[in-house]
């Protein structure tokens, strides 16, 4: 058996197929009590009066740039990658290196070890609490 389709049903499956690349994906809400990088990097950065997400020429991207500093934001467990891209980031705009570290409980011994190498290269800490 053929189908045979008239010019309005193929309009209207065309219309549908069309619609449906179309459909928004519902806005994913933050958990209650649980927040994500970004909230306090804003939060910080906002608060410094800088420019989040500051891209430089080779596509990355500065959490918080200041006139005074180029800010990484990241967790407590990722203290050495944080220092990592606060040194690049300095380099890379002339501006002072900083970690801004999200602490919670138990990430003293993070926080610990980023403060040693930052007294040592002159990296400047900004705590911020979970």
């Amino acid at each position: 058996m053929k189908i045979i389709y008239t010019a309005p049903v193929l309009i209207i499956i065309l219309v549908a197929i069309a619609l449906s690349f179309f459909k928004q994906e519902p806005k994913k809400e933050e958990p209650k009590g649980k927040r994500y990088e970004k909230y306090y990097q804003t939060k910080m950065c906002n608060k410094l009066d800088g420019i989040i997400e500051y891209r430089l020429p080779d596509r990355t991207r500065v959490d918080c740039l200041t006139d005074d500093y180029a800010i990484e934001v990241d967790w407590a467990k990722k203290w050495a990658e944080g220092i990592g891209q606060a040194l690049y980031y300095a380099q890379m705009t002339g501006r002072d290196p900083a970690v801004g570290l999200i602490v919670g409980k138990g990430d003293e011994r993070y926080l610990k070890r980023l403060k040693k190498v930052a007294d040592e290269f002159d990296i400047k800490i900004i705590i911020l609490k979970k």
